[in-house]
């Protein structure tokens, strides 16, 4: 028996059967299985003919492919029930991939998110739409990597200033104005980030609480479920790098530990960062090259590591001041807690602890193919070291050395001041 028609995904919200479309409706009465979660079930059961099975996919979600094609081969019609919009972080991407589009009819309502932004009356074309309806991971840390819950919901915030969430009861709002606290954002009423949450949408006890600060956020339970509305002052327009050696904390004297802004511009493009990059910074220093790393790939991570317990101090410090979350410093001798880091896409050595050669051939051993290896070097020793390795391990590479000068007041005129000359060793990994 060939199939029968597409199952349908109706969308329902918790006004239930009074606000799905007629079409909707229709396809309830006339369904032979319907699939949904025990709460949406119960918002449709007493309209459904007797002879409908219903199929809770509470804990069972990876089953549900699975049910419509048996009860599709038997000639049967389904629908499944989701909430709100399918195709907006719900269960109607996942479904048709299984499935295939063809297998699939869809009739969405409204998303919960609309319903939200009209009861605080604002717009929303520009709004960003991310979820943290997800595993529970604990509550957010400076260096949290992207295995965490609230990882890409907290990207989203930091390059976009507005965001709609859906919520979820580990991951709450405020759990949330918590985690913002934590990443750097002030918390005062008036302050940079606002939280909106919007509460039992459509219920008898619906509430709203417009625009809480997070320190008042942070301290409160809030109804089930619901939706949060972020919105964030713009930062004042920042280069993504390039910033001013003085911008940084760094080791007293100013001639810390740090790359020269020069040195640390053509490093950075030697790199070749894709806005996704996975990035290793190996002798971070004050953080200066991986943290703008971090800013020239918002969608991707840099893992650094820096053996001084003052200087991983400062670089701490800098990612706190510049607000960078996509970044995860370990304190240590490289290469110990390598190993636990993602391949990376490209690879910065600013210092090695006398483990260069060493270094290296771990780096090739697991860049990504075409990957990049920048490597700065103030002495004659190094620099051989680094080429007599590459060259043994056959990768492609190049130096360029750099000698920058920089004006300095003499009287009531300007000098020019040399910095020390940097080499500066870029390599790269052919396809195999």
């Amino acid at each position: 028996m060939k199939p029968s028609k597409p199952c349908t995904l109706v969308g329902i919200l918790d006004d239930g059967w009074g606000g799905l479309s007629d079409t909707a409706r229709q396809r309830l009465t006339a369904a032979d299985v319907v699939i949904g979660a025990g709460r949406t079930l119960e918002l449709v059961r007493q309209h459904l003919p007797a002879s409908a099975v219903l199929q809770d996919m509470d804990g069972a979600l990876g089953q549900v492919p699975g049910w419509i094609v048996t009860a599709r081969e038997a000639g049967q019609r389904v629908v499944v029930l989701a909430t709100g919009d399918p195709l907006c972080h719900g269960i109607a991407s996942w479904l048709t991939g299984r499935l295939g589009p063809e297998a699939c009819e869809i009739l969405p309502t409204a998303s919960t998110l609309q319903l939200a932004f009209a009861r605080f009356k604002q717009p929303w074309q520009d709004v960003k739409i991310a979820s943290c309806h997800s595993t529970d991971a604990g509550d957010w840390y400076v260096g949290a990597t992207p295995e965490h819950g609230l990882y890409k919901l907290m990207r989203a915030i930091a390059l976009h200033p507005r965001v709609a969430t859906f919520t979820g009861p580990e991951n709450s709002p405020a759990r949330l104005a918590r985690a913002l606290l934590t990443a750097g954002y002030s918390g005062q009423s008036g302050d940079d980030v606002r939280l909106s949450v919007a509460c039992r949408l459509l219920l008898p006890e619906e509430q709203l609480f417009p625009e809480l600060s997070l320190l008042d956020a942070a301290k409160m339970d809030f109804p089930e479920p619901n939706v949060v509305l972020v919105e964030r002052s713009p930062d004042p327009c920042e280069a993504a790098f390039g910033l001013e050696d003085l911008e940084y904390v760094q080791r007293t004297p100013e001639q810390g530990l740090i790359t020269k802004q020069e040195a640390r511009a053509l490093s950075l493009a030697k790199l070749r960062l894709a806005p996704d990059a996975i990035v290793w910074d190996i002798g971070a220093g004050s953080g200066s090259v991986g943290l703008e790393a971090a800013r020239l790939a918002p969608h991707g991570h840099v893992w650094a590591i820096e053996k001084n317990a003052g200087d991983a101090a400062n670089a701490r410090a800098n990612a706190a001041r510049f607000k960078v979350g996509n970044y995860t410093l370990a304190e240590g001798k490289a290469p110990t807690h390598m190993d636990a880091w993602p391949d990376p896409d490209a690879v910065f050595i600013g210092g090695s602890g006398g483990e260069l050669a060493a270094l290296i051939r771990l780096i090739l051993d697991r860049l990504k193919p075409r990957g990049r290896l920048v490597m700065n070097f103030v002495t004659l020793e190094n620099l051989a070291t680094a080429t007599h390795e590459l060259a043994a391990a056959g990768a492609t590479w190049d130096v360029v050395q750099l000698q920058a000068s920089r004006s300095q007041p003499i009287l009531d005129m300007h000098r020019m001041a040399a910095q020390n000359p940097v080499w500066i060793v870029s390599a790269h990994k052919e396809m195999k």
